[in-house]
C-alpha cells in the first residue's frame, strides 16, 4: 500500500559551518569597500564634497484659500466615510 513521506526518509540538510558564514560576511564587507575605493579613484570626491557643502533650497508651494478649503473638505469626507487612504 501507499506510505507517507516523512522527514525520516530524507536526511537533514548539512548545516553551514559558522566559519563559512563569517568569511562570507567579511567578503561582502570587503567587496563594498573595494567598490567605494574604486569609485573614489575613478570619479574623485569633488561631487560628494559639493553635494555636502551646497546649501539646500526649500521651495514651498503655498495653496490659495480656496485650495485649502477643498483639501480640508476632501480630507474630512474621507475620514467621515471611512476612506482614510
Amino acid at each position: 500500500m501507499g506510505h507517507t513521506c516523512t522527514h525520516d526518509h530524507f536526511p537533514a540538510p548539512d548545516k553551514e559551518h559558522p566559519v563559512v558564514a563569517v568569511i562570507a560576511i567579511l567578503a561582502i564587507i570587503a567587496t563594498m569597500l573595494l567598490i567605494a575605493w574604486a569609485r573614489i579613484e575613478v570619479h574623485g570626491t569633488r561631487d560628494i564634497e559639493a553635494a555636502l557643502v551646497e546649501p539646500v533650497e526649500v521651495q514651498i508651494n503655498p495653496q490659495s484659500a480656496a485650495e485649502q478649503e477643498v483639501d480640508a473638505a476632501v480630507t474630512s469626507s474621507r475620514f467621515a466615510t471611512g476612506f482614510s487612504h
